[in-house]
């Protein structure tokens, strides 16, 4: 979690991102080689209450994982089509733009 307040990911300083995944890699390694349980890791940022943003500062939860842990995020259940895909993309990009 970054010392400085930033509510979602567009307030975040670049620099302050890196070192929340900096941070977040050394806790992984150290859960890795640690006698927690883990046999993988998945890190998880909600930005926006959309994405299930429930605490407005951003923060990177670290989350061991083993086979079987019944962990899961739900996701929508359709795969969107080739067309769609570019069209997002392309929108995407006239984001990049507009920053």
């Amino acid at each position: 979690m970054p010392r400085d307040h930033a509510a979602g990911l567009e307030e975040l300083a670049e620099d302050a991102g890196m070192r929340v995944f900096a941070a977040a890699q050394r806790l992984a390694r150290a859960l890795r080689n640690s006698a927690v349980p883990c046999e993988g890791v998945n890190f998880f940022l909600a930005d926006g209450v959309a994405a299930g943003q429930e605490v407005f500062h951003v923060h990177l939860h670290v989350i061991p994982r083993t086979p079987g842990d019944g962990f899961r995020l739900k996701g929508r259940p359709r795969t969107p089509g080739r067309e769609e895909l570019d069209a997002t993309a392309e929108r995407v990009r006239a984001g990049i733009g507009n920053s």
